[in-house]
């Protein structure tokens, strides 16, 4: 069993293949009580794994010691967003889009056009949004997608923007009602009412206080410089 912080969460969790142990390094933690237990027994694995033959065991445990996070968040006011989130100027900022749209594409747009020191990504894949102490954190975690680009830190939620191809670059402002929908298709969604209720009431909170945006762009750099004058935080 490993001790991981994650989300700042405490978290004692089984693993042992190379991916595992490879994106978990930088969250590696000392305590003497854990938070969250996660302890997949290796069968199931196993039974997965032949379940999804493309699969190899190595991806399996990645795949659902991250999914076992995630389910268990809720019980910590928080949620994943399947977005691509990028941090500048002290706020992260989500993309999400159903895969394959071009998510990481555009928080790599931020890179090549601010730098890759003033513009970070903080997760690639599956950030943690969490509520503490009546603030919207975003938090890196080891579970990033297919790529390795996460951060182990955590920074105020700036605006979550729901992207779309488009030949121009623009940015739309866009009500909780319009959003509801698009966030619901790009989180967990759990079988059980009481953690279902706690998720809504979670999402609830998050889109009645946060900048909510449609952002439909190309990949050319002027899309980054569009997209961050459209929904920057204003100190």
């Amino acid at each position: 069993m490993h001790k991981l912080r994650v989300a700042d969460i405490d978290l004692l969790i089984k693993y042992k293949y190379d991916t595992m142990l490879k994106q978990a390094k930088f969250y590696e933690s000392e305590f003497e009580k854990p938070m969250l237990t996660i302890d997949i027994p290796d069968e199931m694995l196993e039974q997965w794994h032949k379940e999804s033959p493309h699969l190899t065991i190595d991806d399996i445990e990645y795949v659902y010691t991250g999914a076992s996070f995630y389910e268990a968040l809720l019980h910590f006011n928080g949620f994943m967003l399947h977005s691509s989130g990028v941090v500048k100027d002290g706020y992260a900022y989500l993309f999400s889009a159903d895969p394959g749209t071009g998510k990481s594409t555009h928080t790599a747009l931020w890179q090549k056009h601010f730098g890759s020191d003033d513009a970070k990504i903080i997760n690639d894949d599956k950030p943690a949004i969490r509520l503490v102490e009546d603030k919207l954190w975003v938090y890196g975690t080891p579970w990033s997608g297919k790529t390795d680009r996460n951060i182990n830190m955590k920074v105020p939620l700036g605006a979550i923007v729901f992207l779309e191809r488009s030949e121009n670059n623009w940015v739309k402002r866009i009500e909780p009602k319009e959003a509801i929908p698009l966030i619901m298709q790009q989180t967990i969604r759990p079988a059980e009412k009481d953690r279902m209720i706690m998720l809504l009431d979670m999402l609830d909170r998050v889109l009645t206080s946060v900048n909510l945006y449609r952002l439909g762009c190309n990949i050319s750099e002027e899309a980054a410089e569009v997209s961050y004058n459209g929904i920057r935080v204003e100190e």
